[in-house]
């Protein structure tokens, strides 16, 4: 099913060719009929010659409801550009065709309408003419013009095979798994609940399936679909659908919004634009202008961050960020028209190039304009290569939301990239997945740097440290654990550290003692030896050697510390635990009398090293014994 829309100056026809088309008026409104004025989107549908179901969206023409019309039109395949034969071409005439330009529409038909009401052949001949020059340069320099009358029915089917052979020619929205509808009407009836309405851009939404409304992040159920008037099980990219919605009253969802699958899309505050000013804008686009952003049914203000240049003038392309109000929901690629508040006034337009920039920009960074020039004119992997790059790390799965390729194109970017080594992977599954870790080459090296140089330096501060605790190295490089873990795994893996333990260090790095601290050392060994079960407390021992050295001694394995007084010499800490177990195991249980009797030493020490065991799980405590657990 295809969608086309309706675009011209007020009163010239638009609705009542509908009519004449479909056999629907579209003016839904009681204003709009008393009135004889289209002033909301309305909507119809018929079936072309060929065989082939087509929706239509009814815009308003009057410069009071262009706004109105901004929320209908962007998602058509094509257009029904309505110009009168008795007026010819007036100021909606030029300002709906540069909307149709600006947004890129792929083709239409101009409908010359109410030729019945004008005798004169060469008027005709005038005013197509002067269409003809209109048109030059526009996205409908090739269209047919159509001379028809709604009235006497005169050119009605020329028109219809004339849409029919523009439709045929036009590309079919691809489906990339990721359904999104832009909700433009929100109405209830009885029995029903809620029901949204729009042109769904991409993917399908399924009966029964859940869906999400953002960018306010609630849940709700597809409780039913309807396409033409016919009840669907499934809609498909590319018709106009009402999605009956379970879950979410009226008040909760509004024009603007957009349905989704739960998960697909992250609203966003901040897009980077390419824009093209009209010529026949009234002033340059200075920084830090508010404007009004018309994107999907959407509209926004915006404060606009002019990039590279102090301003953009009519005529002019150019790049922006702009800081929305109001989060929306966009996809690079997603074509949006810009005006101004006040006085209104349609200024320009073009394509969003990044749905979700990593961050405010500095506006005359070379590197900056670089990146966008490629995201606007680069190959799949150039697009997919700039994405990456704007955000240093990422997952498979969020780069392809991002990146917005189709998914062959994705696939192959993504495996020209990794082959190149412009992206590097950082987990260690034997294929790509959603949920596969990738960095540019430029964070991963200063991933790199920032993880060595911290080791450096905290060997050199703590020389008597095996190593920096992971968490204290991944507090100080300020990373979350998603991308730390999988990186510093790599390192692991490449041998540029060493990790045991939770204790990051490099390779080379090892404890060194100073001469000094080697002779207070084996000094205190000496006097252990004269009696090893009943040594000097740990208090002596950081006053005789230091307290780093004996920090060191305990990292080194060569101490063991088994409570807050008493430490052992490793030696003699297995030997006492390999005794005490022997001794269980031939009497059942453990005294600290017998014990303290075995090794010769004091109550002191066997019960702190019977408390260390049993807070190791090495036995339990039964009254005064203790037991193998």
């Amino acid at each position: 099913m295809r969608v086309i829309g309706t675009a011209g100056h007020v009163d010239h026809g638009k609705s009542t060719l509908v009519q004449a088309l479909t056999g629907v008026h579209p003016d839904r409104l009681k204003e709009e009929r008393e009135r004889e004025m289209t002033i909301d989107l309305g909507f119809a549908f018929f079936t072309l010659p060929g065989g082939e179901p087509v929706g239509v969206v009814d815009v308003p023409g009057h410069r009071d409801f262009i706004e109105n019309m901004l929320a209908g039109v962007g998602g058509i395949d094509a257009v029904i550009f309505v110009v009168a034969a008795d007026e010819g071409v007036m100021p909606q005439t030029r300002e709906h065709l540069a909307i149709l330009n600006l947004l890129d529409i792929p083709g239409g038909v101009v409908a010359l309408t109410k030729v019945d009401m004008v005798d004169d052949p060469e008027w005709l001949d005038l005013v197509e003419m002067e269409l003809r020059e209109v048109l030059e340069s526009t996205s409908l320099a090739e269209a047919p013009i159509l001379r028809v009358s709604a009235r006497d029915g005169t050119g009605i089917d020329g028109l219809l095979d004339a849409l029919d052979q523009v439709l045929s020619g036009t590309p079919v929205r691809p489906d990339l798994g990721k359904p999104r509808l832009p909700v433009d009407r929100v109405f209830t009836l009885p029995g029903f609940g809620t029901i949204v309405t729009g042109t769904l851009l991409d993917g399908r939404l399924e009966v029964g399936s859940e869906v999400e409304i953002l960018p306010r992040q609630m849940r709700g159920r597809i409780r039913g679909l309807q396409s033409h008037n016919q009840k669907e099980k499934e809609a498909r990219a590319g018709s106009r659908t009402a999605v009956n919605i379970s879950g979410v009253s009226l008040e909760e969802v509004e024009r603007g919004d957009w349905i989704a699958r739960p998960g697909t899309y992250r609203p966003t505050r901040r897009l980077d634009l390419q824009v093209t000013l009209l010529k026949d804008a009234s002033r340059p686009l200075k920084h830090n202008a508010e404007v009004k952003l018309f994107l999907g049914a959407a509209e926004v203000i915006a404060r606009a961050r002019v990039l590279g240049v102090e301003q953009i003038r009519p005529g002019e392309h150019g790049w922006l960020q702009l800081e929305l109000k109001k989060a929306v929901i966009a996809r690079r690629g997603d074509r949006f028209i810009l005006r101004r508040p006040s006085p209104g006034e349609t200024i320009g337009g073009g394509s969003v190039l990044d749905p979700h920039p990593a961050r405010r920009h500095k506006r005359f960074r070379r590197s900056l304009i670089e990146r966008l020039e490629a995201l606007a004119a680069g190959t799949p992997e150039d697009v997919l290569q700039e994405t990456l790059n704007s955000r240093g790390f990422a997952i498979v799965r969020e780069l392809e939301s991002l990146a917005n390729l189709e998914e062959t194109q994705f696939s192959r970017a993504i495996e020209a990239l990794l082959a190149e080594g412009t992206a590097i992977r950082l987990d260690t599954s034997s294929s790509i997945l959603p949920e596969s870790l990738l960095a540019a080459p430029a964070s991963w090296e200063a991933f790199c740097r920032d993880v060595l140089e911290s080791l450096e330096a905290y060997h050199r501060e703590q020389p008597l440290r095996t190593g920096m605790p992971r968490e204290a190295l991944r507090s100080k490089l300020g990373l979350p654990a998603s991308i730390f873990n999988p990186g510093l795994g790599r390192l692991v893996g490449e041998g540029q550290i060493v990790d045991s333990g939770g204790i990051a260090r490099l390779p080379e790095h090892s404890i060194a003692f100073s001469s000094e601290q080697k002779s207070r050392i084996r000094t205190l060994e000496t006097l252990i030896e004269k009696n090893p079960y009943a040594p000097p407390t740990v208090r002596m021992i950081q006053e005789d050697i230091g307290e780093p050295a004996y920090a060191a001694l305990l990292e080194l394995g060569r101490l063991v510390q088994v409570s807050d007084d008493v430490a052992f010499r490793t030696q003699d800490y297995e030997k006492m635990l390999e005794t005490t177990k022997s001794m269980i195991q031939a009497k059942g249980s453990i005294t600290v009398a017998e014990f303290r009797d075995r090794f010769g030493t004091s109550r002191k020490y066997a019960l702190a090293f019977l408390e260390h065991l049993d807070a190791s799980r090495v036995t339990v405590r039964q009254g005064d014994k203790r037991k193998l657990l």
